[in-house]
């Protein structure tokens, strides 16, 4: 319904953000991440998804678009609710997120108030699991997850590779993302928010 909110910040509460758009204010409830980036009075772009359920009708928003579609990817991901997702990315950033997926580490999901080591785990089965059906394969021996996706440890690439194809994006893309970035001198974290950038832009 909608794409995005663009228009001055109203309000600011925890995990809520309210645009003034035209005379009408949207109340937008986002991360902790997205907070960060607004000032009252200052103009903003929150990209949004609206969530529909019997009762429910509340709009969510984000500063970025990947971090839009880490939280479409979470709350896809059964038993897992906006609230849950959104606690998530207030303790992971999208890059981090993908990180934990491909490295199965559930300290980083359950670092979130309210995620258990259940949902944690779940969450990493399910997305490692989408990102098998993407038939994502990153050669040159190394570790093999289920599903017959190889990421390699000491290899940034591969790591980078497999954490954004978690994110949804195709070989592709993520070959063009990564083109002429310098990864000696980078972290895999560096490297893959670099790389969504480009992919955003």
């Amino acid at each position: 319904m909608f794409y995005y909110i663009e228009g001055k910040v109203a309000q600011i509460q925890p995990y809520l953000v309210v645009i003034d758009c035209g005379g009408v204010g949207y109340a937008c409830r986002t991360t902790n991440h997205t907070l960060s980036t607004l000032t009252i009075g200052k103009t903003a772009k929150i990209y949004t998804h609206l969530y529909v359920r019997e009762d429910i009708f509340e709009l969510y928003g984000f500063s970025g678009e990947h971090e839009l579609g880490c939280f479409r990817m979470l709350i896809g991901v059964s038993g897992v609710g906006p609230k849950a997702a959104l606690a998530i990315l207030s303790s992971n950033s999208p890059e981090g997120l993908a990180m934990a997926i491909v490295s199965e580490n559930e300290k980083a999901l359950t670092s979130a108030p309210g995620i258990g080591k259940k949902t944690a785990q779940r969450i990493i089965l399910e997305l490692k699991d989408r990102l098998a059906k993407g038939q994502l394969t990153v050669s040159g021996g190394g570790e093999t997850f289920a599903g017959g996706v190889t990421v390699i440890p000491e290899n940034k690439t591969s790591e980078a590779s497999a954490a954004l194809a978690v994110l949804g994006y195709s070989q592709s893309e993520i070959a063009l993302a990564l083109k002429g970035i310098d990864l000696d001198d980078m972290t895999l974290e560096q490297i893959i928010k670099h790389a969504l950038k480009r992919m955003v832009k």
